[in-house]
């Protein structure tokens, strides 16, 4: 188990570094996520140990089990799964970062509930980027209305925006939401603040990440590529 995730996080490292030259990007720019819903803390560990710091969680009560297991580390806490206004309380007070606010009632929750004595939040917006009845997020229209109000709001710092287009079967077919989203970010940047600017893509996982860093993705999200398929 332990070389194989060590490993693991090699070969996807290796991917993501290939990905960035190759869209002339500096790698360094791409942060690297794992996914640990349904893992546990000892998977964690040896992620840890291969140099991981940065833990997505998609539940939010599986979650808090293991933050509280790993009070003692420095990691850094990202809640990517949907969030129910009645458990905002909780992401508020534990998480660094929130990915997939999809109601402009989320967010507001999210900063009267961030303690006082807690860097700002940050948080993504869910986009829904194909327009699929079935996926919670803001359409694109939506999306640049509700992020100048958004950005507003106090201990949260909107960073950016976040997807999970449905599958393709082609690179340059995986290519095309991606791009949209980039565009979405420009489009949304044009009209906040120099202060409010986004500079966050939260884009790309195990099966499509080279797509996604070359439309921009700053931060890829990737589960099975690193702790194997689920059981």
């Amino acid at each position: 188990m332990m070389s194989t995730i060590k490993e693991n996080i090699i070969a996807v490292q290796r991917r993501l570094q290939q990905a960035a030259s190759d869209a002339g990007r500096n790698p360094a720019d791409v942060k690297l996520l794992a996914v640990t819903k349904t893992r546990n803390s000892a998977q964690i560990s040896l992620a840890m140990d291969a140099g991981i710091c940065c833990f997505g969680e998609n539940y939010l009560q599986e979650a808090m089990d293991k933050i509280d297991q790993l009070r003692d580390t420095r990691l850094e806490w990202h809640f990517i799964g949907p969030l129910q206004s009645n458990k905002t309380r909780q992401a508020a007070e534990n998480f660094a970062w929130v990915h997939a606010v999809d109601r402009l009632k989320i967010a507001q929750r999210l900063s009267s509930q961030r303690p006082d004595n807690m860097p700002a939040l940050n948080i993504c917006l869910q986009i829904n980027i194909d327009d699929e009845a079935s996926k919670s997020g803001f359409n694109q229209d939506q999306a640049i209305e509700v992020a100048a109000t958004i950005a507003q709001l106090p201990k949260l710092k909107l960073r950016g925006l976040m997807a999970i287009p449905k599958p393709r079967s082609t690179y340059m077919e995986q290519r095309q939401p991606f791009a949209k989203l980039r565009a979405l970010m420009q489009q949304i940047n044009s009209a906040l603040d120099n202060s409010q600017k986004l500079d966050t893509l939260s884009m790309g996982m195990s099966a499509d990440l080279e797509a996604a860093i070359a439309e921009g993705a700053t931060l890829v999200r990737v589960g099975t590529d690193i702790f194997g398929a689920r059981q």
